[in-house]
């Protein structure tokens, strides 16, 4: 429950599916706030392996409403916690191994809304987010995977 003093705060509420690199750290800088004492990153990044296959690059590809739904998601996931502040960005295009895919930031008031806050942001954006990641492994092969 929020205190009047809580509840005066507005929730900030960011969103982006971009070429241009991400990080955790920018999504955060979206939702910092003096009410804020909480924040809670995530960075999805690409890997070198998956199902034990060595990964040498990928391309995500999104559908022309992606912006739209993971702009939904967001305000979805905003209005189930008690945030201050929720930033998520998505990646699409070439992608190296190493670099940030997917960027969370949630501040609150406490720990506990923002780290339940930013897991429902990442869970809810692979679930819903139209986005089609191309890997091309070190062998030569690639393979499509319908998710963010």
């Amino acid at each position: 429950m929020r205190t009047r003093a809580e509840a005066a705060v507005t929730i900030s509420v960011t969103s982006a599916v971009t070429v241009e690199p991400i990080s955790a750290q920018d999504a955060a800088a979206f939702i910092e706030s003096p009410s804020a004492g909480a924040v809670v990153t995530f960075s999805g990044d690409v890997r070198d392996h998956d199902h034990g296959r060595t990964v040498a690059r990928l391309d995500y590809e999104g559908h022309p409403s992606a912006a739209d739904v993971l702009a939904e998601v967001a305000r979805e996931v905003a209005s189930r916690h008690d945030v201050i502040g929720l930033a998520v960005m998505h990646r699409i295009g070439p992608l190296e191994i190493g670099d940030c895919a997917l960027a969370a930031a949630v501040s609150a008031a406490h720990r506990g809304a923002a780290f339940a806050a930013c897991a429902d942001l990442v869970d809810t954006t692979k679930e819903r987010l139209p986005v089609w990641k191309h890997q091309v492994f070190s062998d030569g092969t690639d393979e499509w995977v319908n998710c963010a």
